[in-house]
């Protein structure tokens, strides 16, 4: 999620449980907010010499349940001693509110589809529920307004409105998603598709349009699907899914750039295909601005003939972005084909 949502999530909880004497709510609510962003420092691990580094450790450890106590312990500890303690607050207290503000991101991250590692180190399984977007104003700004508002008024029912919202919001994009499902379904069986995969995901800042991607017969099948009272299909394109030997004859296996291509494999769970844009480069089909369309926001470059210890390199697309949000904009507004 982005990082305004977390710490507004991480600020409304403590509040919500904060007394109001003293200017508590406001404490519990900066400290929630700090906490609540402390486990995307994941973010700091990468390595210039491995460009896919990155990728295994963000929303890795830092993000895991078992992680929560102490990463609540290192955020309490910072903040006790720069803060608390000249607020003449309890350690305690201090450790209650980074606990509960860094226990929502994790939980916050899984709700979206980039893939959390909730149960490591007993699992690198990235669970992703993708009922809502990594980002959505809808979802942000009223909690973040009540959470701010409930710090200047002392006020723990307004947090526990906004807390109430995202329980709210979270429930409606399950709903969404369920409706999603089902219409990418019957679209596949009007086109006589039998579904091995099938993935849909909320389109950036909405739970209203929404991305399918389904796998039959070896390609992928990308549609828009716009859910909801009014449902409207924007059909996309489709793509083989990638086979190496197939797409890559000159590859060796036992090359490093063959091992970050099955590591970038893993992490986009085996949704890949040779780019149609770049003849060496594998996208990553779960993800673009435009529901039904396959411009990848990232992929990975192989290099024919480079040295067996050399890595691929990583990329990422965020070109034409204003011409994408019109694009969406439109999708989003527009009204059923006759």
């Amino acid at each position: 999620m982005d990082p305004i949502t977390q710490g507004a999530l991480g600020a409304a909880l403590p509040q919500a449980i904060a007394t109001s004497r003293m200017g508590t709510v406001a404490l519990a609510g900066g400290f929630g907010f700090v906490a609540g962003l402390a486990a995307d420092l994941d973010v700091l691990i990468r390595s210039v010499d491995d460009p896919l580094l990155f990728l295994e450790y963000h929303r890795q450890f830092t993000h895991s349940l078992l992680f929560i106590p102490l990463g609540g312990l290192i955020s309490a500890t910072i903040l006790h001693i720069s803060i608390g303690r000249r607020r003449h607050l309890a350690f305690s207290r201090t450790l209650l509110f980074c606990t509960l503000g860094y226990g929502t991101h994790g939980l916050l991250d899984f709700t979206t589809s980039y893939g959390t590692m909730l149960f490591w180190p007993f699992s690198d399984e990235r669970y992703a529920a993708s009922i809502i977007s990594i980002v959505d104003p809808l979802l942000t700004v009223p909690v973040l307004g009540l959470a701010v508002v409930a710090g200047i008024r002392r006020s723990p029912l307004l947090a526990r409105l906004g807390l109430a919202w995202v329980c709210l919001y979270l429930t409606l994009g399950a709903v969404q998603h369920n409706a999603a499902r089902q219409m990418a379904g019957a679209t596949a069986a009007a086109r006589g598709h039998a579904i091995e995969r099938l993935t849909v995901k909320p389109s950036f800042g909405n739970i209203l349009v929404w991305k399918s991607i389904y796998e039959s017969n070896g390609r992928f099948y990308v549609d828009g699907l716009r859910v909801g009272i009014a449902p409207i299909l924007y059909p996309g394109p489709s793509i083989d899914r990638l086979k190496p030997a197939r797409d890559f004859p000159w590859l060796d296996q036992e090359s490093q750039q063959y091992r970050d291509l099955m590591r970038f494999t893993r992490f986009s769970k085996d949704y890949v295909a040779r780019s149609p844009d770049e003849p060496n480069a594998v996208i990553d089909v779960r993800f673009s601005f435009l529901p039904n369309a396959i411009g990848a926001l990232w992929s990975i470059v192989l290099t024919p003939d480079s040295a067996p210890d050399r890595h691929v390199q990583f990329q990422t697309n965020r070109r034409d972005a204003r011409a994408n949000m019109a694009a969406l904009w439109r999708l989003l507004t527009a009204e059923r084909k006759r």
